[in-house]
């Protein structure tokens, strides 16, 4: 292994050098240098970090093996700086940037705690600002300091001021246990002084690392980098995200290539008067016992900690929580907009956070400390959770909802992708699954609006998709043997010679499928939202059974089933991976088992089963589309855990910790790493960070079950619950469902169309739910719920999540769930092994006669049962009268 990797770096040496291409100076070498915690290289002529290695681990959170292919002019490491300034008073700014042109840098004498110095006047362009760059022993961390004198005879304003980010997040012509050895990604806390860049390994296990302010260095900004993509690399692509710089001064840029958008933080300068110096700086610190343990090593620097509970997102008469740890004690805490939030101490550092009753959208909390620093924590405000998914349901099945019958392409009537930006559907798209009802962008508002009903049935809403079931599912997307199309729009003129496609759109694509193409049956992903559509119309029949006309339960259930075995065939491509959504797969097979369908639930059983077998035998079992993904490991870890297959199980966990972390910002809090779907499933096409995608949704799943599994492991808890509620902010206030929000600060908005949105909204339907949790820090808390403790032991919680159905009492170790009305309240004593639910109809929907109670012991505490006699078993569980306007019910140790 030395010697391949020995040779690896020399002939990228030769290759860079023959090309000419070596502006970092590999070939003078590198300089080795040690902290406590840290064994790092820098480079010797450019003095950029090269190497960052935790203290007796092989593991490097840079691409050392792949610098060779990135020492060109404009590439950017860690150690680079970028700056704009102007004379104080004037209007054009100056652009400074040490990777443009590369000089190699004069060495400076170091003194106590200096590592290596340096003076970058060689590098950078001719002008009043010297810079000194420092690399620092910090108590055993990293450091990295940077001194700006002003040297001319004028005031300046320094209006930006970055230090660009770099990681072995490269993904390019890598395996994929390649990439689970070397790689890690990172995401940022945009939150000032306490703002923060929190890099885990790609597998989730093993030292991660996070970078905080050293003094007065706020993360204001988090700028993506602008750099060429080149063949070896490929910069800005599927298997290459790109970098972003930690930004200190923004000014110059909201002045300018942001000034139409509102950036996180409020943009500022500093005004450097003649000979006068400013120092901001960094430091590296590693997390040994992996991801969970980052809010302690942040603490462990000085730096101010935010967690809230349940999230970032909250909907408006759902109060929040939130615990704030500092140093230093809190001065003031301030909301923009001014009364958006009101913020109310309940004890020491822990606060209570009501939205206004007007409040929408972003919200900024500024908390302000005795030491002067800032810390921002960011908020997203929506509608009262059921009525963002009731206002889903009505948009997709109206303004969303295709009835023209002349459609050559037999779209009428369905739930089509909508544009929000133009006000109408997309009917046609150079991507022909957009406008074909199919693949994630194509089925995803569909998708949705099925979902919806599962949770919330609406007897106009469910007519409107039994049409769309029986005219376009049923007829034209699918076909007899159920095999799923691809799109059932295309762009072959002679097959619709008197449909006028839109001359506007460039067909020359791979993406303009012909009819053959479309009609192809072969991508088992697309099978997840046909039966998630059909086994939603099931649940609805069999709890509401007034409300479907066109056919009974037993045949949507039926259809279901079959839909998922027709996609297991040998001609259906990517079915022995992980597929988007297919925990509705197991939903089914429980459904089949409670049905008392044996032949089927068996049938579909084997097929899971083999697949599950087949994903243990491997080390890295989450395959894909793509090159890397996110999206296998949901399925993966279902199937894995049902059968028992505990290693697979543990390291799909792990996989979705290596992308998914809990931040102080609702954007990124518990949001799974997506970053190239908007080519696929938006309007604004780009490589760029997505926020709440539907990888949120679906890997909160993941997540989620864990904790159900061990309920100390209350971290699990927080990224999940954020990527559970991600879905919620999505949808505006029309009820408009956007594909993602865009994180690149000359954006920052919600895509225009509604694109793949879908998957995620079946991650919140399944997932949501009132969770109780004992956490070491916080105490007992309550996510989705308001809690109240009472003399006694005994809890109470009132439910507040968005579908209402489903609780977890992790004290106890049980989960409850009902197939129909809300679980409004429950109360427990963990003493005792007591518990009660309170079981009601939501306001607006149609009323059950009776709900189905199923109660799962998931952590090892011993079984539960319904004790309120009366109450008769049915389908696995107990079927409870919903007569009067609640019942409660009593449970015990069974």
């Amino acid at each position: 292994m030395f010697f391949s990797r020995l040779f690896l770096v020399l002939f990228g040496l030769l290759l860079a050098t023959v090309r000419g291409q070596d502006n970092l100076g590999l070939g003078n070498g590198y300089i080795t240098l040690t902290t406590r915690n840290f064994n790092l290289q820098i480079v010797r002529n450019a003095h950029v970090l090269a190497s960052l290695k935790p203290a007796g681990d092989a593991f490097d959170f840079l691409p050392f093996d792949y610098l060779p292919l990135r020492a060109r002019n404009g590439q950017y490491h860690w150690g680079d700086i970028t700056f704009r300034y102007r004379q104080a008073g004037t209007a054009a700014w100056t652009n400074g940037d040490s990777a443009a042109a590369r000089q190699p840098v004069t060495a400076a004498p170091t003194s106590a705690g200096v590592l290596a110095s340096s003076r970058l006047g060689p590098t950078l362009p001719t002008g009043p600002l010297n810079i000194t760059r420092e690399w620092l022993d910090v108590s055993g961390d990293l450091g990295l300091r940077f001194t700006i004198q002003n040297s001319g005879s004028s005031a300046l304003e320094i209006g930006s001021l970055g230090f660009p980010a770099e990681f072995n997040s490269i993904f390019t012509n890598r395996h994929a246990t390649d990439m689970q050895r070397l790689c890690s990604l990172s995401d940022p806390y945009i939150g000032m002084h306490a703002g923060q860049i929190r890099v885990a390994p790609v597998r989730g296990t093993g030292a991660a690392l996070v970078v905080t302010p050293l003094g007065d260095t706020p993360l204001e900004a988090y700028r993506n980098l602008a750099e060429r993509s080149y063949e070896g690399t490929y910069y800005g692509s599927q298997t290459f995200e790109g970098f972003y710089e930690w930004q200190v001064l923004s000014k110059a840029w909201a002045e300018n290539e942001w000034r139409s958008q509102t950036p996180w933080n409020s943009p500022s300068s500093r005004i450097l008067q003649p000979g006068q110096s400013l120092q901001f700086g960094l430091r590296f610190s590693v997390a040994k016992g992996g991801v969970r343990e980052l809010d302690a090593t942040v603490r462990g620097t000085g730096t101010p900690t935010a967690v809230g509970v349940p999230g970032y997102i909250v909907p408006r008469g759902e109060p929040a929580q939130l615990f704030l740890q500092s140093q230093s004690e809190v001065r003031s805490i301030a909301s923009e907009p001014s009364g958006a939030l009101a913020v109310t101490l309940v004890s020491a550092s822990k606060y209570t956070v009501t939205p206004s009753a007007s409040a929408w959208g972003r919200v900024r909390l500024t908390i302000t400390y005795a030491d002067s620093k800032v810390q921002t924590v960011h908020y997203y405000v929506t509608k009262p959770s059921t009525e963002a998914v009731a206002s889903l349901g009505r948009f997709t099945t109206t303004a969303q909802y295709f009835n023209d019958t002349s459609d050559p392409f037999g779209r009428a009537p369905s739930v089509m992708t909508y544009d929000y930006e133009t006000k109408s559907i997309v009917t046609q798209d150079s991507r022909a699954w957009v406008a074909g009802l199919s693949d994630e962008a194509g089925a995803g508002s569909y998708l949705s609006a099925f979902m919806k009903q599962a949770i919330q049935p609406n007897a106009e809403e469910v007519a409107k998709l039994e049409a769309f079931v029986d005219r376009v599912l049923w007829k034209t997307l699918q076909a007899s043997d159920f095999g799923v199309r691809k799109s059932a729009f295309f762009y072959e003129p002679a097959a619709v010679p008197r449909y006028r496609y839109a001359t506007s759109i460039d067909w020359t694509s791979w993406t303009s499928w012909n009819k053959a193409a479309a009609y192809s049956v072969d991508r088992a992903y697309n099978y997840v939202h046909v039966a998630g559509a059909y086994w939603s119309l099931y649940r609805v029949g069999r709890a509401y059974p007034e409300l479907v006309k066109s056919h009974n339960w037993e045949w949507y259930l039926g259809q279901a089933y079959s839909t998922i075995i027709r996609g297991m065939r040998n001609d259906v491509g990517y079915n022995r991976v992980g597929l988007m959504g297919e925990t509705v797969f197991g939903e089914v097979l429980a459904d089949l088992i409670r049905e008392g369908q044996t032949t089927k639930a068996n049938t579909l059983s084997a097929a899971m089963r083999s697949r599950a077998a087949q994903w243990d035998t491997e080390e890295v079992p989450f395959g894909s589309e793509m090159a890397w993904d996110s999206t296998g490991q949901e399925g993966v870890y279902y199937w894995a855990k049902y059968f028992g297959f505990t290693n697979t199980a543990t390291k799909s966990v792990n996989s979705v910790l290596g992308y998914m972390q809990p931040i102080p910002h609702w954007g990124w809090n518990g949001n799974a790493r997506r970053y190239w779907d908007n080519i696929y499933g938006g309007k604004l096409r780009r490589i760029e960070r997505q926020i709440h995608h539907y990888g949120s949704g679906l890997n909160a799943l993941v997540l989620l079950s864990a904790f159900r599994s061990s309920p100390s492991d209350t971290y699990l808890l927080r990224t999940g619950y954020g990527g559970t509620t991600g879905p919620l902010s999505n949808i505006n206030q029309d009820g408009f469902a956007a594909a993602s929000f865009h994180s690149w600060p000359d954006t920052l908005k919600w895509d225009g169309i509604s694109g793949d949105y879908g998957p995620g909204f079946l991650g919140l339907a399944l997932g949501s739910g009132t969770y109780v949790a004992q956490d070491a820090d916080l105490g007992l808390v309550a996510f989705g719920g308001v809690l109240e403790s009472s003399s006694g032991g005994r809890v109470s919680v009132t439910t507040k999540d968005a579908v209402r159905r489903k609780v977890f009492i992790g004290p106890l170790g049980v989960l409850i769930s009902v197939d129909a009305g809300i679980i409004r309240e429950f109360s427990f004593d963990a003493g005792t092994r007591s518990l009660s639910v309170t079981l009601a109809q939501l306001d607006g929907v149609p009323k059950a006669a009776s709900a189905v109670v199923w109660v799962e012991t998931t952590a090892g505490t011993g079984g539960f049962k319904v004790t309120t006699s009366g109450i008769a078993q049915a389908r696995g569980g107990w079927s409870v009268p919903l007569s009067g306007n609640s019942v409660t019910v009593q449970l015990g140790p069974s």
